[in-house]
C-alpha cells in the first residue's frame, strides 16, 4: 500500500481576509485514535469518512511526521516529492522571478514550507490544511501570510481569488472524490490561473509498500481502485488513502476544466540516498515514485 508518509471547512465562501493566523472553520468531531494499532484492510470509504479519519490522523501524527521529514523538507523549500525535485529548479509554477505579486494558494499545506518559499519569492501565499496541529508547525517555524484549516472539497475563498494553485502530495490523495477539490480550484484561480500538483505515482499501488527488493514485485491489480483504509476496533476508519490511475487523473483534471500541459515523473537523483517510506533509490530508479500534473485554467 502507499504510505502514510505523504506530505498532508469551510469559512464562509466570500473570505479574502489574508492575515496570518490560524483560521478555522466548523470542524466534525473526529474520534480519538483506539491504542490498540489499526486494522489494514481495503474497502470503501466515501468523502465524509476521508475527511474525519484523515483530519484526525494528520492531527496525532503531525509532530512525529514533522520530526522525521522537516529537515529534508526544510524550513523554506518547495519540494514536490520525496525524490527531492526542487521548485528552485523544476519551474512548474513558473520562473521564480514571475512569482512577485502572485496570489497563490497551497493546498494540504502542512507545516507550509513550500508556501514559505513563495512568499520569499515575493508572492502571496495562503496555505490551507485540514489539521489544525500541522498548520500550529507552520506557525512554529514562522509563517508572515494566512493559515487556514480547511477541507479541500470545499475552498472558503470568494472566486477567481488565487493566481496560481499547488499541492505536494496534500489533499488530493486523501478525499474520496478528487473532482470536487479540482472543481474547487477550478472556481478561486483567475482564467489563466496554473494549478500544479504532486501526488504517488499511481504505479506504486501495484506493488507493495516497501523500499527493498520485495518492493519490486507485482502484488495487487493497478485497476482495483478500492480505498487503502486503517480502521480502528470499532471499524471507524482513522487514515484513508485513495488510488486513481494515470488515466482518472487525467479525465478528473479535465473534467474538472483544466487544460493538462504537462504531466513530469522525476527521477531519482544520485544524490539522495536517503528513504521515505517506499521511496528509495533502489525503487526510484526503476519504477516512478511521483507524478506532478501542471494543468491550466483557461
Amino acid at each position: 500500500m502507499p504510505p502514510r508518509d505523504t506530505p498532508r471547512v469551510r469559512v464562509g465562501r466570500k473570505s479574502t481576509t489574508r492575515e496570518p493566523i490560524i483560521q478555522e472553520a466548523d470542524a466534525p468531531q473526529v474520534h480519538e485514535a483506539e491504542a490498540a494499532e489499526p486494522e489494514a484492510t481495503r474497502r470503501e470509504a466515501g468523502v465524509t469518512e476521508s475527511s474525519r479519519a484523515n483530519r484526525g490522523w494528520w492531527d496525532r501524527n503531525a509532530d512525529e511526521y514533522q520530526s522525521e521529514h522537516g529537515t529534508f523538507l526544510g524550513d523554506d523549500r518547495f519540494v514536490w516529492g520525496p525524490e527531492g525535485l526542487d521548485e528552485v529548479e523544476a519551474e512548474l509554477l513558473g520562473p521564480a522571478e514571475e512569482l512577485k505579486g502572485k496570489d497563490v494558494l497551497e493546498l494540504g499545506a502542512g507545516a507550509a514550507q513550500c508556501s514559505r518559499w513563495l512568499a520569499g519569492q515575493g508572492a502571496r501565499p495562503v496555505a490551507l490544511d485540514i489539521s489544525h496541529r500541522q498548520l500550529q508547525h507552520a506557525l512554529r517555524i514562522g509563517a508572515s501570510f494566512p493559515l487556514v484549516c480547511a477541507d479541500a472539497v470545499a475552498l472558503p475563498f470568494a472566486d477567481a481569488s488565487f493566481d496560481l494553485a499547488c499541492s505536494a502530495y496534500g489533499a488530493l490523495p486523501f478525499v474520496a472524490d478528487p473532482r470536487l477539490v479540482l472543481r474547487e480550484v477550478h472556481r478561486v484561480l483567475r482564467p489563466g490561473g496554473r494549478l500544479v500538483f504532486s501526488v504517488t505515482h499511481p504505479i506504486r499501488w501495484a506493488f507493495p509498500d516497501e523500499p527493498g527488493p520485495e518492493g519490486l514485485s507485482v502484488s495487487a491489480s493497478y485497476f482495483d481502485r478500492t480505498p487503502y483504509v486503517e480502521q480502528d476496533e470499532q471499524g471507524r476508519a482513522v487514515y484513508v488513502e485513495h488510488h486513481r490511475t494515470l488515466g482518472d487523473r487525467v479525465r478528473d483534471v479535465v473534467a474538472s476544466g483544466f487544460r493538462l500541459v504537462d504531466l513530469v515523473e522525476p527521477e531519482w537523483p544520485s544524490w539522495n540516498t536517503g528513504e521515505w517510506g517506499g521511496w528509495s533509490p533502489l525503487r526510484g530508479s526503476l519504477i516512478p515514485g511521483t507524478a506532478i500534473f501542471v494543468c491550466v485554467r483557461d
